[in-house]
């Protein structure tokens, strides 16, 4: 439901009960309608006027800030045109020993309170009817809760906003949780595999090179692609007498 923040009044210009005793009911009528009128102007110059109070702060806020980082930049051109990185020779001990970066910048904060409501808003608010007076009754409670927030409460929003944090946050860390012991399960159950055995050929073809009852191992079993026997052995260690 959207908020009006300014409303022109009156609204109706022609609507309202003529009184008694009118002798000419369409002069009436006319008189009426021009105040309402005149009433119309009145409120939307004030309105106007708020407006423009509103764009003339913008507008100096926005200036100040303007100032404040052109300020800012100026001071930084200064000092960046006078370093020399071939004079001045600035070591990683220099840098660490250093504070800190800190902005002086102010932060805003509550932006939207009390004080920052704007005045139609206000006066609106201030032509509400009030609530009813359920505080007195907040003694006689064995609870000792206010008794007018069961009519309205102010802080409802923010404290149903708070607990939906609160729960989404509750909720990843308990998906961190099953999520990592899922994991410790996995690797628990996980089959190691048996990493096979690199060939080593020069040491293939040496053995080889022996006759079989004087190798070291006689348990060695040639590899099925090396079925040939010493005598045609092509190892690099056998490639002289092949030669000779």
């Amino acid at each position: 439901m959207p908020l009006v923040k300014r409303n022109i009044e009156p609204r109706h210009l022609c609507r309202g009960a003529l009184p008694d005793g009118v002798t000419s009911e369409l002069e009436c009528v006319t008189n009426s309608t021009l105040a309402a009128i005149i009433k119309q102007l009145g409120s939307l110059s004030r309105h106007a006027e708020d407006i423009f109070g509103e764009l003339f702060n913008e507008a100096n806020s926005f200036y100040m800030r303007m100032n404040s980082l052109q300020e800012r930049v100026d001071l930084l051109v200064i000092k960046v045109t006078q370093l020399d990185s071939t004079v001045e020779e600035v070591s990683l001990q220099d840098i660490n020993m250093r504070k800190a970066f800190k902005s002086s910048t102010v932060q805003n904060q509550q932006v939207v309170s009390r004080n920052s409501i704007p005045n139609p808003v206000m006066e609106m608010y201030q032509r509400c009817d009030k609530p009813p007076p359920l505080n007195i009754l907040t003694p006689y409670r064995d609870d000792k809760k206010d008794g007018l927030k069961f009519y309205t409460d102010p802080s409802y929003f923010f404290n149903l906003w708070k607990e939906k944090m609160l729960q989404a946050t509750e909720d990843k860390r308990k998906e961190k949780r099953r999520q990592k012991e899922q994991r410790l399960v996995e690797d628990s159950t996980r089959e190691v595999k048996k990493v096979r055995k690199a060939r080593n050929r020069r040491l293939e073809w040496n053995m080889m090179a022996y006759d079989k009852e004087f190798r070291p191992d006689n348990r060695f079993s040639p590899s099925p692609y090396h079925m040939a026997s010493s005598e045609g052995s092509l190892s690099p260690d056998n490639r002289s007498y092949a030669s000779d």
